[in-house]
């Protein structure tokens, strides 16, 4: 394989990450339009694209990149920009699992009505994905500064867990038969969390991409919760 027919063909693998980002970002969004509706049979297509599409897109992705150190062997530079792609489809595929979690929370939930109005649960959804979208600018652009400002943002996906957590804590306190309406929104919002907590491990592996350095950025535990 000549350089340029290389070079192609890692082009191609960032592009099909770009693709299974893509997928990730609307499913995050999904999942809680399909919560706020109730819509059923909208959260089981979401499980079922989980399984048949975001999946096998990492699979294939991860398949490619290993066949690429395998018969071309990379020089150091290129090799870390094979390594980010394995570990961004990796980190994608998880938070596509947390997106499917919140698909199986709303079947959970059956035919029961919310326990209150989604508010601050949707906009930590759309946080997480902007967040999304910008690392995986800054992969493609090999942006080190915009990979090194983004974690920090999680803060405010932090403070509206938070928000929601006081809330969904002062609802069960005052009716304890709403407890395990309000433990599945909770559950919906720690998953949210964490795939905002996610987008760090794909902003480290941009700067080690770009630089060679290794970096842990530093995402605060701040849920009064404390579930991980």
């Amino acid at each position: 394989m000549t350089r340029e027919t290389f070079d192609r063909e890692l082009h191609r693998l960032q592009d099909e990450v770009l693709i299974l980002g893509g997928l990730v970002e609307k499913a995050i969004i999904q999942s809680v339009e399909v919560l706020k509706r109730r819509d059923l049979e909208g959260a089981r297509r979401l499980i079922a694209q989980d399984r048949r599409v975001i999946n096998e897109k990492r699979f294939a992705i991860e398949s490619e990149a290993l066949t690429l150190i395998a018969t071309q062997q990379p020089m150091a530079g290129d090799l870390r920009v094979i390594a980010a792609v394995l570990e961004i489809a990796h980190e994608l595929e998880r938070m596509g699992d947390y997106a499917k979690g919140i698909a199986k929370i709303n079947l959970m939930m059956g035919d029961e009505p919310l326990l209150k109005p989604l508010v601050d649960i949707p906009l930590m959804a759309e946080k997480a994905r902007s967040m999304l979208h910008q690392a995986l600018e800054a992969f493609v652009r090999r942006d080190v500064e915009l990979a090194r400002a983004i974690p920090k943002q999680d803060d405010e996906v932090d403070a509206l867990y938070n928000q929601v957590y006081r809330d969904l804590l002062a609802l069960m306190m005052q009716n304890p038969s709403d407890i395990d309406r309000a433990t599945y929104l909770l559950w919906v919002a720690h998953n949210l969390e964490r795939t905002a907590d996610r987008v760090a491990n794909i902003c480290e592996r941009v700067i080690f991409m770009v630089t060679g350095e290794m970096v842990e950025m530093d995402v605060d535990d701040r849920s009064m919760a404390g579930i991980r």
